[in-house]
């Protein structure tokens, strides 16, 4: 199982990055994605997730700035962040899991950096 994160990097306040997560090794239909972040020096945390069915969630501190997708064709679930903030940064992780079997996998994390 392989999940693997891409688009992190470094934005000016108020920019906009867009993340993706390509999954192998699983039946990507069956497991609820999601993408958490670690601060640095604190936990990581839930940032948004999607189940199979498509049903979203989000932490109530990116509400009307970001937006989670999935296209279950290419494995692959997104995270599009607008109006980001310094308090965005961290590690941002994908992480899958399994929503019969409760297996769950996590990506190897991507960096990124909201400073002026």
């Amino acid at each position: 199982v392989q999940l693997v994160e891409s688009g992190g990097g470094l934005v000016q306040p108020g920019g906009s990055l867009s993340l993706s997560c390509a999954a192998s090794g699983i039946m990507f239909s069956l497991y609820r994605l999601g993408w958490y972040r670690q601060p640095p020096g604190k936990q990581r945390e839930l940032v948004a997730a999607i189940t199979g069915g498509g049903t979203t969630n989000y932490a109530d501190s990116v509400k009307g700035r970001f937006t989670i997708s999935r296209d279950n064709a290419k494995n692959t679930v997104y995270l599009q962040m607008n109006s980001l903030k310094p308090e965005d940064t961290g590690v941002y992780y994908c992480n899958a899991l399994g929503q019969l079997s409760r297996t769950n996998y996590w990506g190897q994390g991507t960096q990124v950096t909201v400073s002026s």
